[in-house]
């Protein structure tokens, strides 16, 4: 018995191609649709396990939703003459209503109930004038994602420069207001120190006699403390001298 046409719709729906250097990885999309008023299962397969990695390379696709399969080619050493035997099958079965396990369902399905389809896969290099294109597309992209960095640079510069003038104003009013306030603080302070000079004058006048004696007896104490600290000093230069002898 034939197997039942595939219901999935395959966006490519016969090649899947990559296109190189293949230096790095490559990656091709597959789109799978479900237009169907049933939840299907599916899986993806390829001839080349180890030369590609996929993903979902499985699951489950709701009635009338669609899924992006990612197929990465991983890299290897490209020879031109050399043509793509690889190739990749789409598998799905309509899930069953009350399904629990999805791989209970790949298990107990038919052959009759599997459907398929089958892509190939090609390999191809870019040419000269792609990749002049691309450059200049990339050249193209830079110049005009500078030009918008640029543009909301000059924008606060030109309102800064409207805001100038007011700020300026402002700033030398301050500085007229602080100059007339250090001004006042000064001449101020200079009558509290005029007062205070004066006030020392009069009590100096009537307290020198007092002054005086106390001022020979702080001579005599700091010549007497002078005194004693040249003796601890000559004792201890006198015991360091000793020391030294008696070793």
């Amino acid at each position: 018995m034939a197997r039942p046409e595939q219901v999935l719709v395959l966006e490519p729906q016969h090649e899947l191609k990559f296109k190189g250097p293949f230096t790095d990885v490559v990656t091709a999309y597959l789109k799978l649709s479900n237009p169907t008023d049933r939840n299907i299962c599916f899986k993806v397969k390829t001839t080349a396990p180890r030369r590609y990695c996929v993903r979902p390379n499985s699951g489950i696709i709701d009635a009338g939703a669609s899924i992006n399969v990612s197929v990465m080619l991983q890299p290897f050493d490209y020879d031109p003459n050399e043509k793509s035997k690889h190739k990749f099958m789409v598998q799905s079965v309509l899930a069953p209503f009350d399904m629990t396990d999805m791989e209970g369902v790949w298990k107990e399905a038919k052959p009759d109930e599997l459907m398929d389809s089958k892509l190939r896969c090609s390999f191809e290099m870019p040419l000269e004038n792609d990749k002049t294109h691309e450059s200049e597309n990339n050249k193209t992209l830079s110049s005009s994602t500078s030009s918008v960095k640029t543009e909301p640079s000059a924008l606060p510069k030109s309102a800064s420069a409207s805001l100038d003038d007011g700020e300026v104003k402002k700033i030398m009013e301050e500085c007229k207001r602080l100059q007339m306030e250090v001004q006042r603080l000064w001449e101020e302070n200079k009558q509290i120190r005029e007062d205070d000079g004066l006030r020392k004058r009069k009590v100096t006048s009537v307290s020198a006699p007092h002054s005086s004696a106390m001022a020979t007896s702080v001579v005599r104490d700091e010549g007497l403390s002078t005194r004693i600290l040249a003796f601890c000093v000559l004792f201890f230069v006198i015991g360091v001298i000793i020391g030294k002898l008696v070793l």
